[in-house]
């Protein structure tokens, strides 16, 4: 079994940057596709960016694309997420995710592995 935890979240004003980290735990997480997600209060869970085993092919959302950057650190089973220039609709919940079958899914039926979530509020 895979445990994730994610932390780093906080309140950050608009313009501001935060950089979340999922530490995963119980096997190595280096040859699974890892991704990140959010939900905001009323909403559905939705697609951040996602990150290949291999090469660290990267794919991100339209809303997040050229302000957030995904990473990972297979030496720690480690990944990140660098949010820069956030805005207050990035505000929601931030879940880390992590999936064994290399599936490259945008859908969160993607993923076997969940972390609990690190809140993200940012304030106008």
């Amino acid at each position: 079994q895979v445990q994730l935890v994610e932390s780093g979240g906080g309140l950050v004003q608009a313009g501001g940057s935060l950089r979340l980290s999922c530490a995963a735990s119980g096997r190595t997480v280096s040859t699974y596709t890892m991704a990140w997600f959010r939900q905001a209060p009323g909403l559905e869970r939705e697609f951040v960016a996602r990150i290949s085993w291999s090469l660290s092919y990267t794919v991100y959302s339209d809303s997040v694309k050229g302000r957030f950057t995904i990473s990972r650190d297979n030496s720690k089973n480690t990944m990140y997420l660098q949010m820069n220039s956030l805005k207050p609709e990035d505000t929601a919940v931030y879940f880390c995710a992590a999936d064994s079958l290399n599936r490259l899914s945008r859908r969160v039926q993607g993923y076997n592995y969940w972390g609990q979530g690190t809140q993200v509020t940012v304030s106008s």
